[in-house]
């Protein structure tokens, strides 16, 4: 393992696009994944910690690869940070959190958002908040953050009906 130096990132945050990152084109839908909006939020968050962005995808999340998520472990497992925020697609946030499971040393959190970081409604600015907290706090070991609350990725899942990352088992509007 190695130790951080004094000016490396407290926060390392890894972006793999998804619709955090989406960029619509019309009314039809049409849309890219776009630059990483992570810097953006910090930005007018004013957090006072040194954070690095790394950025390692511009995929929608269902487009994302087995091959991919080892791209991210590998990416994740060479760099000094162990404070990790990885904002990804929700559709397959929970593959990819159970694909870095056993990083050693290292708490990561993964969040995404329901919406574009460039939309008014959009929760990118909630979710990174909760994960931001979630990777300061919480010890070694890979969880997923989303909708103010934090969830271990073995047992969780995405809910398509209510738009959700909810706990497996719980029915949509508990909690």
């Amino acid at each position: 393992m190695m130790d951080a130096a004094p000016n490396d990132p407290e926060v390392l945050f890894a972006t793999c696009g998804g619709t955090i990152d989406k960029v619509y084109f019309d009314a039809e839908d049409s849309y890219a994944v776009g630059g990483p909006q992570v810097g953006g939020l910090l930005e007018r968050a004013r957090v006072d910690f040194r954070y690095e962005i790394l950025p390692l995808l511009q995929k929608d999340s269902l487009e994302i690869t087995a091959a991919d998520r080892q791209g991210i472990r590998e990416a994740l497992e060479g760099h000094r940070c162990r404070r990790v925020v990885v904002s990804h697609g929700t559709d397959t946030l929970v593959e990819t959190a159970q694909a870095l499971e056993g990083l050693e040393g290292r708490t990561i959190v993964l969040m995404g958002a329901m919406q574009p970081a460039r939309f008014r409604e959009s929760d990118a600015d909630f979710n990174l908040g909760v994960a931001v907290a979630a990777v300061r706090l919480l010890p070694p070991g890979v969880y997923v953050a989303m909708h103010g609350r934090v969830f271990d990725p073995w047992q969780a899942r995405k809910n398509r009906a209510s738009q959700r990352i909810e706990a497996l088992g719980e029915a949509a509007g508990e909690g």
